[in-house]
């Protein structure tokens, strides 16, 4: 959950600041963006996990599979099956990041 949170949070900052410089929107976007970020950035240092890296590597599966839904439905673009099937493979990459039994 906390990393659906997280990337929620990351796409909305990041789309707001995609809303102000690709789409003319007025610079206020850049608020709501900045407090998206900065909760971005909070929402991963809760993952228990006991190196950064890993909880960041493992995030970007969970990344990857939200903004294809974000696509879909914040932009009205469906996603095709390469779509998808991208975003499961990342997903198991994830998967296997944070559930294998590291030696360290």
């Amino acid at each position: 959950m906390i990393f659906l949170a997280a990337a929620i949070a990351e796409i909305g900052g990041c789309f707001a600041f995609w809303m102000w410089l690709r789409l003319g929107k007025t610079p206020v976007w850049l608020v709501p963006g900045c407090c998206c970020l900065l909760l971005f950035a909070y929402l991963l240092t809760l993952i228990d996990t006991s190196v950064a890296g890993r909880a960041y590597a493992a995030y970007g599966g969970i990344y990857i599979l939200v903004a294809v839904l974000w696509m879909w439905f914040a932009e009205g673009m469906q996603p095709d099956r390469w779509d998808f099937l991208g975003a499961g493979l990342c997903l198991l990459g994830a998967v296997v990041i944070l559930l294998a039994p590291h030696t360290r």
